[in-house]
Parts: structure tokens; sequence; C-alpha cells
């Protein structure tokens, strides 16, 4: 998928020329560690990052024939470097090189992530501050509720965009882990004390204990937050389709100049962007149950993860990339019509205001379920004869024994429960 909305700054942190270069990364700070304790000549170090360079397409051409990546990776690394390239990679397996290097790499993405993240949680912070006293009617199983604000339903979508930024920010931390442990995670070929020194001047924190690999609950819980944060975005897309439809015509998301929305029906405003947020979504979701596949191994590791992660971390990374560019971009040019939104409020004959009658009979000294069947019974006929509640209720004796025409008629303002909205926005720092 490419469009406006994909970076390629993501597109780079996966290429084979940025994976090899963080390789090359690792294995350099393992020289100067090495060559601080007196084990790679100064000489011979300085001659190693002198010479030291990567060609993708040569390393790619040799995996080839030896159908081994690392391997590959250091042979084009030896035709580099020469005969100095004995000091590099001792002590080493694949793995230390591989999953210190993707820690490098998600941290480059999330940081990506993250940029994108902030963006989204800004829009809608604007949008519920700008819509905070947009009235509207709440909708529970679809159906009419009471009356509510567009902008406190954007607040929740504003909090929620919080606690996904708090998820992906430890989601980070949790796979910003190195190691250079050897074959099996013992330390036989290699000094702990140089792991630590590696992956902290690589910015990283030594797993404390590992096994051939990083184990991959890490990288499974780093997957799932995304797969949350991809179901919050469906959330608010869901949300906008399902307002967008005719019948009820609150928002739109954008429509731009020129688009079309049917080859066939020339009249048609389609909200395809969301849509498209709430397909991909299930697909960075389902990239969940696959880094859950991988957490178990045989032994201290086999293999069978690396071929899933090949396509899962960049996949999922540069389709929640493209997910919050997208979704930032409906929302900051989401039509909003509050006209329409106080038409529809009133689509439901009154009725959205039942349970205040329902709590001022009950304060009038009617027994809870009695209040309940009297405001129900007027409510289904309200429905049924397409009908004004106000006007059933006044009608009927035994609300009119209770309730005066001004206590009635105040039943029906809907700013009675708008009162606490502004409290709901001071617990954020926002009123």
């Amino acid at each position: 998928m490419i469009d406006r909305y994909t970076r390629p700054e993501m597109g780079r942190v996966w290429s084979q020329k940025a994976k090899y270069a963080t390789w090359l990364r690792v294995e350099l700070a393992v020289c100067e560690a090495y060559a601080r304790r007196g084990l790679i000549p100064a000489e011979a170090l300085a001659r190693i990052k002198a010479k030291a360079r990567v060609d993708a397409r040569r390393v790619d051409e040799i995996e080839t024939r030896v159908r081994h990546d690392v391997v590959a990776f250091l042979t084009a690394l030896e035709e580099a470097i020469g005969a100095d390239s004995r000091y590099v990679h001792i002590g080493l397996t694949s793995a230390d090189v591989v999953d210190t290097s993707l820690a490098l790499q998600l941290q480059a993405a999330s940081d990506l992530l993250l940029q994108g993240l902030e963006r989204l949680r800004e829009v809608l912070r604007r949008l519920a501050l700008s819509h905070k006293d947009t009235l509207c009617v709440g909708r529970t199983h679809g159906v009419h509720a009471e009356p509510i604000t567009f902008g406190l339903k954007c607040l929740g979508w504003y909090t929620e965009a919080g606690r996904n930024l708090e998820r992906l920010r430890r989601a980070r931390e949790v796979v910003r882990v190195g190691k250079v442990s050897g074959s099996v995670g013992s330390f036989a070929h290699v000094d702990p004390a140089v792991e630590e020194e590696v992956c902290r001047a690589l910015g990283l924190e030594a797993a404390p204990v590992s096994t051939q690999v990083v184990q991959r609950d890490r990288h499974a819980e780093f997957v799932t937050a995304l797969a949350i944060l991809a179901a919050s975005l469906e959330k608010i897309a869901l949300e906008i389709r399902g307002l967008q439809r005719t019948e009820i015509l609150e928002v739109e998301e954008p429509f731009a100049e020129g688009q079309k929305g049917s080859s066939s029906m020339p009249h048609k405003r389609n909200p395809v962007a969301s849509e498209q947020v709430c397909g991909l979504a299930r697909v960075v979701r389902s990239h969940a149950v696959a880094a859950l596949e991988n957490v178990a191994l045989w032994h201290e590791r086999d293999i069978s993860h690396s071929s899933v992660e090949r396509v899962i971390l960049p996949d999922a990374t540069s389709l929640m990339d493209y997910l919050l560019a997208r979704m930032a971009d409906i929302l900051q040019g989401l039509r909003v019509y509050p006209d329409r939104m106080r038409e529809n409020l009133e689509r439901s004959y009154g009725l959205i205001y039942s349970q205040r009658v329902l709590l001022k009979l009950a304060a009038k000294g009617l027994a809870r379920q009695q209040a309940h069947e009297l405001v129900q019974r007027n409510a289904m006929r309200a429905w049924d004869e397409r009908r004004s509640f106000h006007d059933l209720l006044a009608a009927d004796p035994e609300v009119v024994a209770r309730l005066s025409p001004e206590e009635l008629k105040a039943c029906f303002d809907p700013a009675w429960y708008l009162r606490n909205v502004d409290a709901v926005y001071r617990r954020l720092g926002l009123a």
C-alpha cells in the first residue's frame, strides 16, 4: 500500500540495507569491547572500522549459495575487511547479532509510531474541546439512550489514545533488550561484562537471562500493544461509519474535490477511509496471534519464530504507521453536523428523557417499580403511536397527580443531562 500515508522512514527501518547496517553496528560494538580488554589490537580495530562496509546486494548474493543470512553477512564483511576479520564475531552466535539488531530496529519503529500516536491524540484533544457543548444523542445497542455531547464521545477516544500511548511506551521498553551470551545463553565464549558493555553502548538493556535468543514473550507483548491500538482505531472508525449512515448523517469523513464514491452511482460519498482502517486493523490484530505462537520454542531455541517475525514485525509496524496517519487525517477533516444531531435527538419523540421522569416520580413518593411501569407504559405508546412522550405523560392522570406541568417540562431539558460534562473535562485538565 503506497500512498501519501505511507512514510518512507518506516520502510527504511526494515530495509535490507538498514538491517545489515544495524548488524554491523552490533559487531563493531563487540569489537570495541574486546579491544578495550586487549583481545583485539588497537591497530586492528582501527583497520576494521575503516574497512567495514556492507553491500546488501552482495550479502543477498552470497546467501543464495550458503543459505544462511548471518554467514553471508560475515562472508561479505570478510571480503571487505580482509585478514582482520578473524577478530569479528568472536564467541558470538547468529542470534546475538540478529536479536540485538532487532531491538534497535524496534526502537526506531516505535519512535515513529509514538510520533504518529501523539499527533492523533492532539487531533482528538482539539475535536473534544471544540465540540464539548455540541448536543447529540447517546446510543446503546444502537438505540437512543440519553443526551450527551459529541465532544464527550471524542473525549473518550482521547483518553483511550492516552492509554495506548502508555502501552506503546512500555512495549518499546520491553523490547529494548539485547543479548551477547553465545549459543545457548551460558556465556561459554564471551564474558557477561562484554554483553552489558555492548548493550549499554547501543542504548539497550542486557537480557537478564537468555537462551540462544531473547525470549519472545517480549515481542509478543509489543505486537499485542499494536493490536490493542489497532482495535482502538477501528473503534473510532466504526463509530464514524455508523454516524455517516444516511439515516443518521451526524458526521462525514472528508471527501476531497474530484473524489468519486462509486463507478455507477454518482451521488455516493462512502466512508471508505474509515472502512480501510477497520479492515487493516484486523490484519494488525492477526499478527498478535502469530507473535504469541512464537513464544514457545524448542529447548534453547529453534528457528520457527524467525520466518514469522520477518513478516509480522515490519508489517505490523508499517500498517500501524499508516493507520495512525490515516485516522488523524480523517479526524482532522471530519465534517460534524450539529443541526442534524439535534434533529436526530428529537426523532424518538422525547423518549430519551424517560429516566429523568422516572426519578422525579420516585422522588415524589411513588414506588420505583410502579414509577417504572407508569413511564414505560407511556413510552411504549409513544413508540407505537409515534406521538410526543411529553404529551402522553401530561395527559396521564397518574403523572399529573404527582408532577406539575412545570416539573414535567423540566424533565425534558437536555441541559440537566449535561450538567457534569465540565467535571469530566476537568478530570483531564481540559475544562
